[in-house]
């Protein structure tokens, strides 16, 4: 009867476990990739800007000028 009890402690503790990952999870709206890509988007844009204004690494090294 004593080993019956200490397999039920963890059967227990996984469906309480269940129980309480359902109900945490309940609420939580679907967010999708949008803000993140957005503001990659926005990074991407300033980092072009920033390398046309100063004129890239040695655009002579580059084009073999």
């Amino acid at each position: 009867m004593g080993a019956l009890v200490w397999l039920l402690i963890p059967l227990l503790a996984a469906i309480g476990g269940g129980v309480w990952g359902s109900w945490a999870n309940r609420t939580r709206k679907v967010r999708g990739d949008g803000p993140e890509l957005d503001g990659y988007a926005r990074f991407r844009a300033a980092m072009e800007k920033s390398n046309s204004e100063a004129g890239g690494p040695d655009e002579g090294a580059l084009t073999g000028r």
